[in-house]
């Protein structure tokens, strides 16, 4: 319950525009320049990171001596890996979380008893996944997050609502220009209403998914990886999206003949339910990749939360110069570095998804000896995890942009035509309304 906790902290956050910004605090001894953090009296955090390397291995090992049938070296390694490995900071870890502690010396304890009870192979390998997650999160409390992983934290939230935001800010400002231009401000209050309503409904959708993860009866990887798969479908889908509209200027007319529609029915209520569509659309989506980023985000939500509000004050910005002084603003620009950080975030969450998969023993794990491991915080928010199977799933998704890129631009080519700047107002994307009668 802890993860939605922060979770949904999170979300009230960013809605209330809350002043807490600072990143996480890491509860360890400040060091005098130029010697390593210490986490307590002569052990560094460096160190206790590493004996975490060492314990998972050793985990590693002990698993294929079981599945070879060697349940009396299983139980060495994984006594070993407890003793030799968690032991050495199991002390200081007890002042930073006591909590976290015990958890991990019950599942260590659990792992010796189904080795000694001979409980089948697939059982003890679930039970290994859940001893390296503690191991993870003991990681997390003993090493500083550094300045690359808060970094790209930052930057996948602040694309993400950008992106997000922007689009729905677009549309929005294309039917009330629409609006404007066939005089039919009237409906200006019920499309207003709509969108208020896609805004609120987005918000309590986050917070039903994050609710849903923790109390729903089936295994948490699998689910998280089936959010995070399908993240990476849309946002797989929103890319190519994006690159072929941004040289066409029709990209809104079928909005915008639901718009006619709506009015000429002098219907409010159908005023209303276009604005709630349209933003909803990309409340569900801003949802969905805040779910998948938080949960590779364990230990970072402050920053998170930094990089959507940081956002939120740029849209609000944007909004100011579209709105109040009809400015032109560089919308293809903008567009086109939300679209290639959107496609490395889509890379980082496939990895994490066949990750997660694997800790479910959904999928088997091959591990490519000599690739260097990354920090925990880097490689949650990368999806670089040394397997075969991670890093032929990230490739194959690289391939599929690359391909798909050279497809539509060759389609582009063919099709030719007048090109349009999209860099334009709201004010200049509404039709004319003698036309659209």
């Amino acid at each position: 319950m802890h993860r939605t906790r922060r979770r949904c902290l999170t979300v009230i956050g960013l809605a209330l525009v809350a002043s807490v910004l600072a990143g996480p605090a890491v509860a360890q001894d400040v060091p005098a320049p130029g010697e390593p953090p210490t986490v307590s009296g002569d052990v560094t955090a460096d160190e206790g990171v590493q004996e975490m390397d060492e314990a998972r291995a050793l985990l590693q090992d002990a698993l294929a001596a079981y599945r070879a049938g060697d349940a009396e070296t299983a139980y060495e390694l994984a006594r070993n890996a407890y003793l030799d490995h968690f032991e050495y900071t199991e002390i200081p870890l007890r002042v930073l979380d006591e909590g976290l502690t015990l958890q991990v010396e019950e599942e260590f304890a659990a792992l010796r008893a189904m080795i000694e009870e001979g409980a089948p192979a697939d059982e003890v390998a679930s039970q290994i996944a859940t001893v390296s997650r503690g191991l993870n999160d003991v990681e997390r409390v003993l090493a500083s997050p550094g300045v690359a992983a808060p970094a790209i934290a930052t930057s996948y939230s602040f694309f993400i609502l950008f992106r997000e935001g922007l689009e729905a800010m677009l549309v929005v400002a294309a039917v009330l220009g629409y609006l404007e231009a066939s005089r039919a401000v009237g409906y200006r209050k019920p499309f207003v209403l709509g969108i208020a309503g896609a805004v609120v409904l987005s918000i309590v959708t986050f917070v039903l998914v994050s609710l849903f993860l923790d109390l729903a009866p089936f295994a948490r990887e699998v689910l998280e990886a089936v959010i995070t798969i399908l993240a990476v479908v849309v946002l797989f889908y929103v890319s190519f999206w994006l690159l072929a509209r941004m040289d066409q200027r029709r990209w809104m007319e079928f909005l915008k003949a639901k718009v006619w529609a709506a009015a000429a029915t002098g219907s409010a209520v159908a005023l209303a339910a276009v604005g709630f569509t349209t933003v909803y659309r990309e409340g569900l989506e801003t949802a969905l990749f805040y779910q998948a980023l938080l949960g590779y985000a364990d230990g970072l939500e402050g920053y998170v939360l930094l990089g959507a509000l940081a956002s939120l004050v740029v849209l609000l910005g944007i909004g100011w110069a579209i709105f109040r002084q009809e400015r032109r603003v560089p919308v293809k620009t903008a567009l086109t570095v939300a679209l290639v950080v959107v496609m490395i975030m889509s890379v980082s969450f496939m990895g994490n998804a066949v990750r997660e998969l694997q800790e479910a023993l959904v999928i088997p794990v091959t591990f490519i000896e000599g690739l260097p491991r990354l920090p925990v915080f880097l490689a949650d928010l990368t999806g670089y995890h040394p397997t075969v199977q991670s890093l032929v799933a990230q490739a194959i998704l690289i391939a599929l942009y690359a391909g798909g890129f050279v497809v539509m631009r060759r389609r582009q080519r063919s099709a030719g035509g007048p090109r349009t700047d999209p860099d334009r107002t709201a004010a200049a994307t509404a039709p004319d309304p003698a036309a659209a009668s």
